[in-house]
């Protein structure tokens, strides 16, 4: 329990606050076990939303307002990152995970792999810290996607979390708006490596000589072994345990080595550990493959050149005529055009058709369509039995869904109608 009067930091705690089982900076989540911490956003103030968290319950409020059952503080937002380093000392190990692509199937698959906790999705500042409050006591090991796109966030993060072990997955183009080039992505996601261990991927290994790596291939230090992969399985062996994943590609079967060498590393029993790596799902939107009279991957949260590439080369070990649908990749700066046409030659490459929709559709696929409803109409009427149908381009998460079909991204709503038409709902009504 998170219990208001024994914090660690100065506040004056209402008479009326009591413990909470979880704390949260959305207020929508606030409830009768949920504390609400009130902080400054970009438009509004967590304050703004305080009367809601107490008519939903909530336990106590972190906030500088006088209101029933506040913790008072100067400000909640170093209230916050000062109670969560302090949760987190406590911990055993803390592995952070960061990379232009694959953390969060990183996290997925070392978490299960070290019977560990690890945090939801979302993985700003605020929500690691009230996931470092909630679980810093548990016995279990931690694992937190360490995510950044701006110049110095990952020592603001680094400083926060702590990482016992920092693992880099990858190095590629991504949020080139802010970063710049990928030397600065290399520099400021390496910041990550500068704890207790330091692991990267196959394919960031170049960028860090001297660093101990994992996956495939030569010169990899924890390599995996024997790795076949097929439309059903993705199995290799690590240390002489065999390693057999349902439904997984070469960036899941490089997850798991991960996850094996840290449960090596800490004394926990590899076969068992392989046995977990068997039931990993990966959230969705994460190379999610849906078999059924067709397939569909659902690899629609996000997008970068290299993800987009790694899920392509996935595609081309199908059987079947295979399908690209591909979006716009956001954040990609004054190379955005070209990194699309190389993406796009990628595609053309592994796909039997290619689709491409939005600013660069040209680029991405022979059949090009302006907008997501004009695609998704050609795409629901071309798909057949015995396809193999990859979606993939990045969310827009905070665009209207107007401008999200019209540039593009956020393309979930493609592998949904896709699902439907296959399992027997037909078609969505035209937008």
């Amino acid at each position: 329990m998170l219990d208001p009067r024994t914090v660690p930091f100065t506040a004056e705690v209402h008479p009326d606050a009591r413990p909470a089982r979880r704390l949260t900076w959305d207020s929508r989540e606030a409830g009768a076990d949920t504390a609400f911490v009130a902080l400054p956003g970009e438009r509004m103030h967590g304050n703004a939303f305080v009367q809601r968290a107490l008519d939903a319950g909530a336990p106590f409020i972190v906030t500088d307002l006088d209101v029933p059952r506040a913790v008072r503080v100067r400000d909640a937002r170093e209230a916050l990152f000062a109670w969560a380093r302090s949760e987190r000392r406590r911990s055993p190990l803390v592995v952070g995970i960061t990379g232009s692509a694959g953390k969060t199937t990183a996290k997925a698959y070392v978490t299960a792999a070290l019977d560990a906790v690890s945090m939801p999705v979302y993985n700003t500042m605020p929500a690691i810290a009230c996931f470092l409050i909630e679980h810093g006591r548990t016995p279990r090991p931690l694992v937190v996607e360490m995510g950044i796109d701006r110049v110095g966030e990952m020592a603001e993060l680094v400083d926060l979390v702590r990482p016992d072990v920092g693992v880099v997955t990858t190095v590629a183009p991504a949020h080139l708006e802010q970063l710049g080039s990928v030397e600065v992505i290399a520099r400021e996601k390496g910041v990550i490596l500068q704890g207790r261990r330091a692991l990267v991927g196959s394919q960031a290994a170049a960028f860090y000589p001297g660093v101990d790596s994992y996956g495939f291939g030569e010169g990899v230090t924890f390599p995996g072994e024997a790795l076949e992969i097929t439309p059903q399985t993705a199995s290799f062996s690590f240390q002489g345990v065999p390693v057999r994943l349902p439904l997984a590609s070469r960036v899941q079967a490089e997850a798991a080595v991960l996850g094996l060498r840290l449960a090596q590393e800490h004394g926990v029993d590899l076969d068992a550990a392989a046995a977990r790596l068997a039931s990993v799902q990966v959230p969705g939107g994460r190379y999610r493959v849906s078999p059924g009279r067709y397939t569909v991957i659902d690899d629609a949260y996000n997008a970068s050149p290299v993800a987009v590439s790694a899920a392509l080369e996935a595609l081309a070990g199908f059987r079947g005529r295979r399908i690209s649908v591909l979006g716009r990749m956001l954040e990609l700066g004054d190379t955005e055009r070209e990194l699309h046409a190389q993406v796009g030659r990628d595609a053309r490459a592994h796909a039997d058709v290619t689709y491409g929709v939005g600013a660069f559709a040209a680029e991405l696929g022979e059949r090009a369509y302006a907008t997501v409803p004009q695609l998704l109409a050609a795409l629901l009427a071309d798909v057949r039995d015995g396809d193999v149908v990859l979606v993939k381009a990045s969310r827009g998460i905070s665009w209207t869904p107007e401008r999200r079909a019209q540039e593009g991204v956020g393309l979930d709503v493609i592998v949904d109608a896709l699902v439907r038409q296959r399992d027997g709902g037909g078609p969505p009504p035209a937008s």
